[in-house]
């Protein structure tokens, strides 16, 4: 199985470059994406103002690595503030985008940008959207800097280098990110706090004073993540939990927006956002308080939860003899 994504990042001749060394790979190829203009086009009508954008089509194995790990490798090679401009190229056609045929897709891309968002201060200038169009570069374009090893290129040799010995990290079991039916049924506050790393008032979310024996789960995707016996009333004004099921089924990064450094706590398995973690939980409990939005999670009580498919964790709604746990503020 693979899977295809479109990075434009400036000139394509090291951008195809730079992706085709990250592992997973399986081709990439130069082309012109997102413009007004019907196609096909050449390289002179996009310099011209086709509105074409230079474009990588990069195709790789999810199962070896998933779309996060080559966003990630794409922001540490491109100015995310930039307009119009990779290094010394300068125009439209050097702007910065991802754009997507799979629907499936639209969440991790967005959720990628809202953190590179938080940890810039700003938003980033790279538009993203639904690819509308793309047509192969010529081919002297395509492999240029293998057929020209000394050939202009924005991007530093030592990211070549970094992009060859990269790893991504182990795919964390369980279900995949969601598809879009299920995110179409998300409301506006569901969707601007697992996509965008929103925060719902505190006291106004559905699970802040709920201890229902049951399940937690991802919102976006029904991948399981907090169950009610580790669910305690932190008095913070929002859910707070002692741990996750597991550590696999939650990703824990590091967020300096606005000013602070937090643990940002999202879904490993969708990527949604669900809030952050801090250690001033009780310590008859472990420490740890995850204050999660309830945006982020749907309930699944405990009657339901074997025909629902999550009766393996029926066991650990025990492990605490009162589900409210202990009060700290």
């Amino acid at each position: 199985m693979t899977k295809d994504i479109y990075l434009a990042g400036g000139c394509f001749w090291g951008l195809q470059k730079y992706l085709s060394l990250l592992p997973g790979v399986v081709a990439t190829e130069s082309g012109y994406a997102n413009g007004p203009a019907p196609g096909p086009v050449s390289y002179q009508q996009v310099c011209e103002g086709s509105g074409h954008v230079e474009t990588v089509k990069l195709t790789y194995r999810p199962q070896v690595a998933p779309l996060r790990f080559y966003l990630e490798r794409f922001f540490e090679v491109i100015d995310p503030l930039s307009v119009n401009r990779q290094g010394g190229d300068v125009g439209p056609q050097y702007r910065t985008g991802i754009y997507w045929t799979d629907p499936a897709d639209q969440l991790e891309v967005e959720l990628e940008l809202a953190a590179l968002g938080r940890r810039l201060g700003r938003t980033p200038a790279v538009e993203s959207g639904l690819l509308e169009g793309y047509f192969p570069a010529e081919e002297y374009h395509q492999d240029y800097l293998d057929k020209n090893p000394g050939g202009y290129c924005h991007i530093p040799q030592v990211a070549f280098a970094r992009a060859a010995a990269a790893q991504p990290a182990p795919a964390a079991p369980g279900p995949q990110p969601p598809d879009p039916q299920r995110l179409a049924g998300l409301s506006e506050l569901q969707r601007a706090v697992t996509r965008d790393g929103a925060t719902e008032a505190p006291f106004t979310g559905e699970y802040d004073q709920h201890f229902e024996p049951g399940i937690y789960v991802d919102v976006t995707s029904g991948d399981p993540l907090f169950v009610s016996a580790q669910k305690f009333d932190s008095g913070c004004g929002w859910p707070a939990f002692a741990k996750p099921v597991s550590q696999a089924a939650i990703t824990e990064l590091e967020d300096t927006s606005f000013g602070r450094v937090r643990t940002e706590v999202r879904s490993a398995g969708s990527g949604a956002h669900l809030g952050h973690v801090f250690d001033d939980g009780p310590a008859e409990l472990g420490g740890l308080r995850y204050c999660i939005n309830s945006a982020a999670l749907e309930f699944v009580p405990k009657a339901e939860m074997a025909s629902r498919g999550y009766g393996q964790y029926l066991p650990m709604l025990d492990q605490l003899t009162d589900p409210n746990g202990p009060s700290h503020s």
